[in-house]
């Protein structure tokens, strides 16, 4: 590396790291606001978004156009694609998220330490978030909600192949924003790949790194920077078809949670059959899935019940994003909950059993965010949980886990107020004057 390099580098992030200060300067002003405020901007957003309707759709296209010049990958030409019923979907869910309550300033602890010493632990925002995805310019709309309304600063970074519905779209928030008189730094769009990589080593300006996109992408980000980061790296779900299963039921689901948005990451990968109905259930659900053009990929007890591919180890731990699924057959419930818990990711999991101690048990067993009985994978969603939209999904162990809504974007701070009281006073025998009292 030259030293011309070294210097190009250090001006980028010194340059990065001023406008990720201003973001925080705004984030900090916005988080003091009533929460009438907050929402006010939220409303003016979607109000900007709808008004840049054609504006949007036509960067999209424009994008898509490019993409597929440039043989984008079929899942994320999908994520990439923003028409109107998408984009109708993600202005709507800025709405929803005005319903919310607010997470900011909620008082989780309240208690009397001695008399006259009170303690509150009281819910704060996060700071700055850093926001780094492929494709998926709808997650524009979802992230800048969750961060306006928790009182958070976001610096989104898009792929390169939604660069004009990003920009696009920032410019309508942005509108919205300064509509009602709100620093537009508070949401800031970097566009190029040098950014990304500078964005990383910003440990001083930003609280939390959140990437959306492939595995790869998302264990690259984890391995260059020091900053906290939420996400998942795979999404490899599976569905079991339990010996008690209502068949036409599980044909149902198996086939929503492949087929419904396979590029997603809570759509399934591998579909586990137990043996005692997989000679009747199998002919059933390949001749579903085959008429929604999936691929089946089968073990060998199911290539003799149905043709199809022969699987390869390396299926059992593929994420597809696509219309392929490996399927197997197991002995039983236990050895369907060996497999899941050593080739899935911890994302999102499904039984489909009338037997409810064998639910109770999947559910109990399971490693995983998600452990669903009866239903589709896909329902593993932030819109569907509730939460208006999400900024991710996290699968790691500690929380925030699964969908990350309003709640993932909040942390605490305690806030202790006495009047004069020192410590040597409650030593020793006067420890006792503790009255640790909830109010």
């Amino acid at each position: 590396m030259t030293a011309q390099t070294v210097q190009t580098s250090q001006t980028a992030t010194s340059s990065l790291a001023v406008l990720a200060r201003q973001t925080r300067d705004a984030a900090r002003r916005l988080a003091v606001l009533p929460t009438t405020a907050r929402n006010q901007a939220l409303e003016a957003i979607a109000a900007a978004l709808e008004a840049a309707t054609p504006d949007l759709l036509a960067a999209n296209a424009a994008d898509c156009e490019t993409a597929l010049a440039e043989g984008l990958a079929k899942a994320l030409y999908g994520r990439l694609k923003l028409d109107a019923n998408k984009l109708a979907a993600g202005i709507a869910g800025v709405r929803d998220v005005v319903r919310l309550a607010d997470p900011v300033g909620q008082v989780q602890i309240h208690r009397e330490l001695a008399a006259g010493l009170i303690m509150r632990r009281v819910t704060c925002p996060l700071g700055v978030l850093g926001v780094i995805f492929e494709a998926r310019p709808d997650a524009v709309m979802q992230i800048a909600a969750l961060a306006v309304k928790s009182g958070n600063g976001v610096i989104l970074k898009g792929g390169k192949e939604a660069v004009r519905s990003c920009e696009a779209l920032v410019q309508a928030i942005h509108r919205g924003l300064i509509e009602v008189g709100i620093d537009p730094a508070v949401v800031r769009l970097l566009t190029t790949r040098e950014e990304t990589l500078e964005l990383l080593k910003l440990e001083q300006d930003v609280d939390l790194i959140i990437p959306r996109g492939s595995n790869a992408f998302v264990r690259f980000v984890q391995e260059n920077t020091r900053i906290p980061v939420l996400g998942h790296a795979d999404g490899i779900c599976h569905l079991y078809v339990d010996r008690a299963a209502d068949l036409q039921q599980a044909v149902a689901i198996a086939v929503d949670a492949k087929t419904q948005y396979p590029s997603a990451c809570n759509a399934i990968e591998t579909l586990l059959v137990h043996r005692d109905i997989a000679a009747d259930f199998l002919p059933q659900v390949a001749a579903a899935l085959r008429a929604e053009q999936v691929e089946l990929r089968g073990d060998a007890a199911s290539c003799t019940l149905v043709e199809m591919t022969a699987a390869t180890d390396a299926d059992w731990g593929t994420e597809y994003s696509d219309l392929v699924l490996s399927i197997k057959i197991v002995d039983s419930l236990a050895a369907a909950i060996a497999h899941i818990n050593e080739y899935g990711s911890r994302h999102t999991e499904a039984i489909v059993t009338n037997d409810p101690a064998a639910a109770a048990e999947f559910m109990a067993q399971v490693d995983a965010a998600g452990v669903f009985h009866n239903c589709s994978t896909r329902f593993a969603d932030g819109f569907r949980y509730g939460f208006g939209a999400e900024v991710g999904i996290s699968t790691q162990k500690m929380p925030p886990r699964g969908p990350v809504g309003l709640e993932g974007l909040v942390t605490y701070k305690y806030q202790v107020v006495g009047t004069g009281h020192v410590v040597a006073a409650y030593t020793g025998t006067h420890a006792q004057l503790f009255t640790h009292r909830d109010l």
